[in-house]
């Protein structure tokens, strides 16, 4: 049977021109990605429209993988090498016959590799390139560790130590040694899985690896302890730390490359009963995420954060906890005020996104480059803005305020629970008022909410209970959102994160009543008097809009003592 071309099929069912196709084409040769790519990305069709007619035109069926994921047992049916090479999912067996979920139907080097895999005739099906990758990392995310781990449990001490010693990256090199692989493969996994920390954590009859996926960790994989000194010192290899020291924390760095992902890998040890605890923090170095919708901000948060930055001198200061997203932020702003016309410097402890054009220094306190030293040190290196990775004593709060006051803008990070308490957590650390009152000019308070998983959100009518959580009327009929969980979701009902803001703008009146160190209410009463929203309004703004639940937006307000 002849098939036409994709191009053709479109243009012959009137959904895209021939200008249109041929400008595509054009498009194609310069950076070979698919047609239909291209024809999405330009918004000539729209990705359901090249599907159907896809089906209409080879005959096929449409499978949706990420609304109905393969079962782990067809994982079984076709190696972890040919569907990852293929991008082909098996979506149903018989003794005779394995349905084929692939990208591109029309694949015939693909359908014959994996005919003569399978010994079974192959039907393709069609599916998308996001339940594609989906399918993968459900069925074969944790395959190359659980292989691993099974030849390291036959594997000999010294071939372990051998193995160990070798300084290999790459978790499908087939030829490297179990140890190797076992330790790619668990980050590949992370990556994969988005997590921003592995935990591995020594009991006393094995080794638990644990990975902080929307801010919860989860089980992942159970290591025999007879191999945890294997895979602990092939971490210790990787941040090039002392395989023979167990008696003291030790801190190391690494980078790794997975597809078309850079990441940053922060290795910290610790000594317990059991041996040493290892946390692997990941960072992906990619400056994707690096804008303001990137990190959540929209409507009048996102005016308040663009009119901060237009300030040529001052503080602004971003507050929360660790793991709020205070440096997504900080990045930000720099990426933002980062101009040929400007001399930025930042001081970093770490430095996470190397960022061309910015001048960034490590801190390294045991050389006595502190905060407080290198921002001294920063104005004499006439900088127009700087950049403090955070405010940790009354010294730096001091520096920083006063270096602004003299003409430099000063973005810094500070722990606090919100943004009305940095006002008095600044005074406690012995900044003077005047100095507060002069110098601030905002401060941007956010935590991190988890979103609702879009392939199980279901829409369900709220509670009064609810409402009245968010002290919203409560009134009949009103819509809220959830999951009910499912397979992509590991049936949390969430996944990813977005941030949640307040941004507080200092009036005249506010700045008037810091000076004079009015008592807290009275400073509270002038806050809420002007343009300040509280960050429960940002919450209740995203469980109308469906992005997150009543409980994680009660769990946020509640963290803050609201």
């Amino acid at each position: 049977m002849a098939y036409k071309r994709l191009g053709d099929m479109l243009v012959s069912v009137g959904l895209i021109t021939e200008q249109q196709l041929t400008a595509a084409l054009e498009e194609q040769k310069k950076d070979g990605r698919k047609l239909g790519e291209i024809l999405a990305s330009r918004g000539y069709i729209k990705p359901q429209h090249l599907y159907n007619t896809l089906v209409r035109q080879l005959g096929v069926d449409f499978v949706d993988l990420i609304a109905d994921p393969p079962g782990a047992e067809l994982a079984r049916v076709l190696p972890r090498s040919l569907a990852k090479k293929y991008r082909v999912i098996p979506v149903s067996v018989d003794s005779a016959v394995l349905h084929l979920a692939m990208e591109d139907p029309l694949n015939f080097v693909a359908i014959e590799a994996v005919k003569a895999a399978t010994r079974r005739r192959v039907v393709p099906m069609i599916s998308t390139p996001d339940g594609i990758d989906r399918a993968l990392n459900n069925l074969y995310g944790d395959e190359d560790a659980q292989k691993a781990l099974q030849e390291l449990k036959s594997e000999s001490d010294t071939d372990v130590q051998s193995a160990v010693a070798a300084n290999v990256i790459g978790a499908d090199n087939e030829n490297a040694a179990p140890t190797i692989r076992l330790v790619n493969s668990i980050l590949e996994y992370a990556v994969n899985q988005g997590a921003s920390d592995i935990h591995l954590e020594p009991r006393e009859h094995e080794m638990v690896v644990r990975m902080r996926i929307d801010g919860v960790l989860r089980r992942a994989f159970t290591v025999p302890r007879a191999t945890q000194s294997a895979v602990i010192a092939r971490i210790k290899v990787m941040g090039n730390m002392n395989i023979a020291e167990h008696k003291i924390p030790l801190d190391g760095r690494s980078n790794i490359r997975m597809g078309e992902k850079d990441i940053d890998l922060r290795i910290s040890t610790l000594p317990t009963v059991y041996g040493e605890k290892v946390v692997i923090r990941l960072l992906n170095k990619s400056n994707a995420l690096l804008n303001t919708k990137g990190i959540g901000l929209s409507g009048r948060n996102l005016e308040k954060f663009n009119a901060l930055l237009e300030n040529s001198n001052g503080v602004i200061l971003i507050v929360g906890p660790t793991g709020s997203g205070k440096s997504s932020s900080m990045y930000t702003m720099i990426g933002q005020l980062n101009t040929d016309l400007v001399n930025l410097v930042t001081l970093e402890d770490p430095v996470e996104y190397n960022l061309d054009g910015v001048n960034q220094v490590q801190i390294n306190e045991k050389t006595g480059m502190t905060f407080a030293s290198g921002l001294r040190s920063i104005l004499r290196q006439d900088p127009d803005i700087i950049a403090v990775g955070e405010i940790r004593d009354g010294e730096t709060a001091q520096i920083a305020m006063r270096a602004a006051i003299t003409g430099h803008l000063v973005l810094s990070t500070l722990h606090t629970n919100d943004a009305p308490s940095t006002l008095d957590r600044l005074l406690d650390i012995g900044v003077e008022p005047y100095l507060v009152a002069t110098a601030l000019k905002g401060i941007i308070s956010q935590r991190l909410v988890r979103r609702i998983c879009p392939d199980c959100r279901q829409e369900y009518t709220a509670t009064a209970e609810e409402l009245e959580m968010l002290h919203l009327p409560v009134r009949p009929g009103v819509k809220f959102y959830r999951g009910r969980g499912c397979p992509s979701c590991f049936n949390t009902g969430y996944r990813g994160r977005t941030a949640v803001f307040e941004i507080l703008v200092l009036s005249a009146d506010i700045k008037r009543a810091i000076a004079d160190n009015v008592p807290h209410s009275e400073l509270m009463r002038v806050i809420e008097s002007g343009d300040f929203q509280p960050l429960l309004a940002d919450c209740v703004r995203l469980v109308q809009q469906g992005v997150t639940t009543v409980e994680e937006a009660y769990r946020t307000v509640n963290s803050t003592d609201m």
